[in-house]
């Protein structure tokens, strides 16, 4: 899809390792992890058996479990807490001997510990940041009455540091230290079977099977067993019946090592014996031999074959049983769900998941207080994106919108994405209603009784997500913009909360980032009150005019094209008109100004974004001027008021913003900011005497040597100022002590400036010593002065301590890593770059020394954090030692260190430096042959810097030229190296030159066979990328003072080059692409299949066409291209009629591509479409339509009803056959049986429910025979698969059953009915194999091999099958006949069994 690309993200993040030990004593890590997926094996209650060092115990059937668990969240690993009986000790040992079963339990565990410590980090950090704040407004009051609150707030300060410093430590801590390795090196046997020990304190005899994994068997020459020989010794040990649990807990663990360990080994298992196994376990009494069942059946499958053999063991039920349990079996429930969510990752697996499977998923994702509840909401929603039809025949899209409007979803953009990857395409498309699934977004909004903090932000998440797509902006615009008007609307209601909150989605989905003095505006401070704004205009212009300085003018922005966009259809909404009644709200002081904040910004966004025809108006703002001319009415003075504020946030919103148009260059402006900057300068030197001294007086320097009670604004304003003037520099310097005192400040062993914490309010002294250096470099007596001085001296010991061949040392050092962090120490590095850009603070520097230093650091790269400060502020515009040390890092320094060094080297390859005298290439010459050899680096994530660097260096075509001059060879980088090589078909130079390597003919074929498709994928990544709202993370990283200089550094281009819009920039290669007749074949495409969406890969091809027909279009030379054909009325429209809506994106930035040329702007105005173009003419590509309705006109589609979806058989477990329920009810002949089937249809009618739901529980009282046959709990089964009913009642009517039905149903034992004492003797029986309860049963077969085993158990299945043939009632007969036969037949029954019975625990005798 172009552009925002709605997908449903998953997340899957890599964990850090670290060692348990850390984990344990974190303080932070309180709650389980959970993605673990550890079972831990349990104990018996009488701590009679001898385990291993790493298990734990289970308890009694009814034990609970109370996991810590945080909501949303799900974890898999499988505990449970002892019974009563145990005792503190043994519960205590339940969490202290965590059995390990997933490789990655000590990553997960570290990774929650770094989680938790990044949390704890923002936390302090913030706290900082207001510590810091405080302070500053603290120093603007008087010293006496703030002094009490400025002590506190600074012990405040001080403790933040240090809690900082701390968890940057632990954070360093777990990254860094290497964790324990996760499976310890043992012999195999022990790895198998870890609890089974030769000598026996386990109160029960091992059988042969098990006492052969034991010490001292044939098993401890680990290297020469076969897998295949462990996976038979452990299914053999599963077999032994009478164990614990965590016997059998321990045996499936060594099971899923062994799949991990031999993955190959899965597909040579017999399904007829390990399915045996599966299912036996799958049926146990204990939930945590179930969910080890889970576990290792999981780890089994392979692919589909594997999921349909699975399923053939009749899992679909044990799923739903266990889904539909208490929460005291969210062990076993968590395990299960794990189960069906390993379907998904198998190519097509979602197609053996069966609608019964996800109807329960759904139910248990409909109860809010379920722990598992996000996990099925997020199961649901991929479910929605891989098999759209399963879920909606499922019920399951109502739980997602129930969910997206009630906000049960902490991260409501992903359910939304599930939502627009249908909306995209026709054939998704029809399983939703037309303007209401989205919608549901709307209503915390449009309610203001509703309405609360929490859904408000997760609601505006989601919406702000479905704008930024193609499938949602069509959506939300369909019925002329209602959702959007409703979103708009809601800026009258009168709830502050609810304005707020749109307001703040207005401002980032129009990308408004405020200017720095936006807070004390909002504040309430007045505009001419914050300080210098009139010089923020160069100060803005230095951060971003190396965007605009491409010499072509024709890079493509297509973030601001659709931001245009936006924009327009919020105008057409009627946003200004509702920001203007805002503005009129004189309760919220806060929301008036940032309306009218918000007004400025739209204002001047529509001016730069928007065709003449749409911002010519808007501008006028007639409503507003109408009513301030009004005089008669109390609304003048109101309206007037708004006027005077609009006007004077936008004088100052141009004052702090560059006057830079888009597609013009920066030097163009680089003079007028000059001059701009100048009469100010000027007027502070050319102070009079009195106004020098009273400066002087001012700044407090010469009345007090405490620092603390200095003016530093007033001593900026002088060193900045009159000082620069070598007659006032003199007479401060002999006649005053005011240099004296400054310098001696700044010496590192008064310890002064350099203990000051490391803040945003100290700053100031950063930047006084920075000017203080160049004025002092500026004349001949500041240079003596500066010369003679103790400063660079004993700056020069400090980088002496550092250094391991000065024999210097320190036990604190004043550059070491924690000072230079958490202080500023890190200011002198700034101080020596000032220095180093003239030739005489070079000599001073190498007077002292502190050349050698700084290669002796980068010689010996133990301190990487020094070398980057360093290389990042030095002045490399002069030859001289800078440039060497920048050479040597680059070469001869670790990975990092080179990758930084290249980094610093853009500013200086990119263009001329904001405030130099440029001459031309020649002043990057040096940058462009460093960056040349930094292509042959060993490492590719350096070569991949170099050439992103020297991409944007060939905007300049000067540079360009130079860089083909150097002739790199780039065939060593492969794809990497590509879009460099693009860059150099864009002159004749590069053009000969890649040609006469055979570069472009071989080239060109690839791209039109292939690599023209391929670019459709990569451009739509980067665009989903650029899209991409800003992280948290990086917002928090913008408001932190960080030691290094990257202001410089520069984000990734949108879009990535294009082999024909390069190729189009020359005359020969427009006659190559005229010869080669490529233009006119992606012309034919585009006319031709253009407008068909039923096969993906035609629609692919078509959008690579579009992206090469373009950017051929955008460029001059190619616009002959267009006219010989008539494809851009084709583009057009596919722009405004197609039925896939990321086509419908491609297109349109296709359309602004095509606008930057001027025969394309003149093709687009005639098709209806305008342009807003630069002060030269130039288009500057953000072409939209006159008329949006035209755009936006997607037609409501007929919705796909349940009742019309049709699902294969592998997706119906029960109703193989739909059956309507009536039908099914009549179907069954017996009355108790229909009755009971009545009442479960009922159950789903809530006037009935309480009434039936008693009915039903009386019935299971009185022990219906219908609660024990199998065909009725199948017909129930049915009901429950194609109604929709609650957790609780699925629940309930499962349990009214008898649990040995669904011990038939598992292994195929078909029968009309199980007797009551049958059934009861079947549980006991399985509960007594289970727990090990009957030990002469045990030691019977402690004796018998693998295949008597298998004998047994087959013995046991006939058993059963006679048992159901001889407990048979009569279901003609009445109800009283039935129950008096039935009790003749149960005791019957029970002789016949008790026979039978013998033959099972002694196979042997019936031989």
């Amino acid at each position: 899809m172009v552009g925002p690309s709605p997908l449903l993200s998953s997340s899957a993040g890599s964990a850090t390792p670290t060692q348990k030990s850390f984990s344990a004593a974190t303080t932070m890590n309180s709650r389980a992890s959970f993605e673990r997926d550890n079972l831990q094996p349990p104990n018996p209650a009488n701590g009679t058996r001898n385990l291993s060092s790493s298990a734990v115990s289970f308890g009694p059937r009814g034990s609970s479990l109370n996991p810590s668990i945080g909501p949303g969240s799900f974890s898999s690993e499988l505990r449970s807490q002892m019974s009563s009986r145990a005792g503190a000790s043994s519960r205590a040992d339940l969490y202290t001997n965590l059995e390990k079963l997933d490789e990655d339990d000590d990553a997960v565990m570290a990774e929650e510990s770094l989680n938790h410590l990044r949390e704890a980090l923002k936390r302090e950090e913030k706290i900082k940041e207001g510590s810091e704040n405080m302070l500053e407004a603290l120093n603007n009051k008087k010293a006496k009455q703030s002094k009490e609150q400025r002590n506190r707030v600074e012990a405040e300060l001080s403790q933040s540091n240090q809690r900082i410093k701390d968890l940057r430590q632990k954070i360093y801590d777990t990254q860094h230290v290497k964790a324990a390795p996760t499976t310890p090196t043992r012999a195999l046997a022990d790895g198998f079977f870890p609890n089974n020990t030769a000598g026996s304190n386990t109160g029960v005899r091992s059988p042969p099977g098990a006492s052969r994994s034991g010490a001292g068997s044939d098993f401890d020459d680990a290297p020469e067993v076969s897998p295949s020989y462990a996976l038979a010794e452990t299914l053999q040990a599963l077999e032994v019946e009478g164990m614990t649990p965590e016997y059998y807990v321990s045996r499936a663990n060594s099971l899923v090592e062994l799949f991990k360990k031999h993955p190959t080994l899965k597909y040579d298992l017999v399904w007829s014996i390990f399915g045996l196994r599966m299912q036996v376990m799958l049926l146990s009494e204990s939930r945590e031999v179930v969910a080890a069942g889970y576990r290792m059946i999981r780890y089994a499958i392979s692919d589909v074959s594997s999921l349909k053999k699975i399923r053939s063991l009749n899992t679909d039920y044990l799923v739903i049983l266990s889904l539909i349990k208490e929460r005291k079996a969210d062990v076993e429930r968590e395990q299960a769900l794990k189960f069906v969510r390993a379907f998904l990752d198998v190519k097509d697996g979602v197609h053996e998941v069966s609608r019964a499977v996800v109807r329960t998923i759904a139910a248990v994702a409909e109860q809010g207080d379920d722990r598992l509840m996000s996990i099925c909401i997020e199961t649901l929603a991929e479910i929605l994106v891989r098999d759209p039809p399963l879920l909606i025949s499922s019920g399951g899209l109502a739980v997602l919108s129930e969910a997206l409007s009630e906000g049960l979803y902490k991260s409501p953009e992903s359910l939304a994405g599930a939502f627009l990857f249908l909306l995209d395409h026709p054939q998704r498309r029809k399983y939703l209603r037309a303007g209401y699934e989205l919608e549901v977004l709307f209503t915390a909004f449009t309610d203001s009784l509703l309405a609360n903090e929490t859904l408000l932000k997760q609601n505006s998440a989601a919406i702000s997500s479905a704008l930024r797509s193609w499938p949602g902006l069509m959506n939300l615009s369909m019925f002329d913009l209602r959702a959007i008007r409703s979103l708009i609307s809601s800026l009258m209601l009168p709830t502050p909360m609810i304005k707020e909150t749109v307001l703040d989605i207005i401002y980032n989905l129009l990308r408004i980032k405020s200017p720095g003095w936006a807070s004390s505006f909002l504040a309430g401070r007045r505009l001419t009150t914050y300080g210098r704004v009139a010089t923020l205009k160069s100060t803005a212009a230095k951060g971003v005019g190396a965007t605009y300085v491409d010499e072509a003018g024709d890079e493509q922005n297509f973030v601001e094209h659709y931001t245009a966009l936006l924009l327009a259809i919020f105008i057409r909404a009627g946003l200004l008109p509702a920001l203007l009644e805002v503005t009129k709200d004189t309760e919220t002081p806060m929301l008036k100004r940032k309306a009218t904040l918000l007004i400025g910004e739209t204002l001047k966004l529509a001016s730069r974004l928007l065709p003449p025809s749409w911002s010519s108006d808007i501008q006028l703002l007639p409503d507003l001027f109408s009513a301030a001319t009004r005089f008669e009415t109390e609304d003048h003075y109101l309206a007037s008021q708004v006027v005077y504020q609009i006007s004077s946030v936008s004088r100052t919103l141009y004052r702090s913003s560059p006057s830079i148009a888009p597609g013009t260059l920066f030097a163009s402006n680089a003079t007028d900011s000059a001059q701009d900057d100048q009469p100010k300068g000027g007027a502070q030197v050319n102070l009079d005497d009195a106004g020098f001294r009273q400066l002087l007086i001012d700044s407090a320097v010469l009345s007090s040597s405490n620092s603390a009670k200095w003016n530093w604004d007033t001593i900026f304003r002088l060193i900045d100022g009159p000082l620069t003037n070598g007659k006032r520099l003199e007479e401060a310097l002999k006649a005053s002590k005011f240099i004296k005192r400054i310098i001696s400040f700044y010496r590192p062993f008064k310890y002064k400036f350099s203990e000051l914490k490391n803040n945003r309010s100290n700053q100031k002294y950063v930047r006084v010593g920075c000017a203080l250096m160049s004025t002092l470099l500026q004349s001949p007596e500041g240079l003596k002065y500066l010369a003679d001085s103790k400063l660079l001296r004993q700056i020069a010991e400090c980088l002496a301590q550092c250094d391991p061949t000065s024999g210097l040392t320190a036990q604190y050092p004043m550059f070491s890593p924690d000072r230079l962090l958490d202080t500023l120490a890190m200011g002198y590095f700034p101080m020596l770059g000032v220095l180093s850009s003239d030739t005489k603070g070079l000599q001073m520097l190498d007077r002292w020394r502190m050349f050698n230093m700084m290669y002796h650091i980068v010689d010996r790269q133990q301190r990487p954090d020094l070398i980057k400060l360093l290389l990042s502020h030095f002045d490399y515009n002069l030859q001289g030692h800078p440039r060497l040390l920048l050479s040597k890092s680059l070469t001869a320094g670790t990975k990092d260190i080179r990758i930084h060094a290249t980094n610093v080297l853009r500013k200086y390859a990119c263009g001329p430096r904001p405030g130099t005298v440029t001459h031309g290439v020649a002043d990057s010459k040096w940058a462009i042959q460093l960056l040349v050899t930094q292509l042959y680096d060993p490492e590719v994530e350096v070569c991949a810097t170099v050439v992103k660097i020297l991409e944007k260096a060939c905007n300049n075509k000067s540079y360009l030229e130079y860089v083909v001059e150097c002739r790199p060879s780039l065939d060593h980088l492969g794809e990497i190296g590509a879009p460099l090589l693009l860059r150099f078909l864009s002159t004749s130079i590069g053009y000969h030159y890649l040609d006469g390597l055979d570069y472009i003919s071989n080239e060109m074929d690839d791209w039109f066979l292939g690599r023209n498709d391929s670019y459709v994928s990569v451009v739509e990544a980067s665009l989903a990328r650029a899209f991409a709202p800003d992280s948290k993370d990086k917002d928090d990283a913008a408001n932190r003072m960080s030691i290094l200089d990257d202001g410089d550094m520069e984000p990734e281009p949108h879009v990535p080059p294009h082999f024909y819009r390069e190729l189009t920039r020359t005359k020969e290669g427009c006659d190559l692409l005229r010869q080669k007749r490529h233009f006119d074949e992606f012309a034919n495409t585009i006319r031709d299949y253009g407008m068909q969406y039923d096969d993906s890969e035609l629609i692919t091809k078509v959008k690579g066409c579009l992206w090469a027909v373009g950017n051929v279009g955008s460029m001059e030379l190619g616009a002959e291209f267009l006219e010989s054909t008539d494809v851009v009325q084709h583009v057009v429209e596919i722009a405004q009629n197609h039925e896939v809506m990321s086509l419908r994106g491609t297109a349109f930035f296709v359309l602004g591509l095509i606008s930057r040329s001027i025969h394309g702007l003149e093709i687009m105005s005639e098709l209806g479409w305008d342009s807003n173009t630069s002060a030269m003419g130039n288009s500057l590509g953000f072409c939209i339509p006159t008329d949006l309705g035209n755009f936006l006109s997607l037609e409501p589609w007929k919705h796909e009803s349940i009742a019309r979806v049709w699902l294969p058989e592998t997706q119906r477990t029960m109703a193989q056959i739909e059956v309507r329920s009536s039908e099914l009810i009549e179907s069954e002949k017996n009355s108790t049986s229909r009755r009971i089937l009545e009442l479960v249809v009922d159950l789903g009618n809530t006037v009935l429910f309480r009434k039936t739901m008693g009915e039903l529980l009386l019935l299971r009282q009185k022990k219906a025979i219908g609660f024990r046959q199998v065909g009725l709990f199948r017909k129930v089964m049915v009901l429950l698969e194609q109604h929709h009913y609650r957790l609780n009642v699925r629940r309930a009517v499962v349990e009214c059953f008898d649990k040995a039905v669904l011990r038939c149903i598992v292994f195929e034992e078909e029968g009309e009915e199980i007797s009551e004492e049958a059934g009861g003797r079947s549980r006991g029986a399985s509960k007594s194999s289970v727990q090990g309860h009957s030990q002469q049963r045990h030691a019977r077969h402690s004796s018998r091999t693998m295949s008597e085993g298998m004998s047994s158990l087959g013995a046991r299945r006939i058993n059963v099958r006679d048992i159901k043939k001889e407990a048979q009632s009569d279901s003609d007969e009445d109800d009283e006949d039935e129950d008096e036969e039935g009790s003749e037949e149960l005791s019957s029954g029970d002789e016949q069994r008790t026979e039978r019975q013998r033959s099972v625990s002694d196979p042997g005798e019936t031989r």
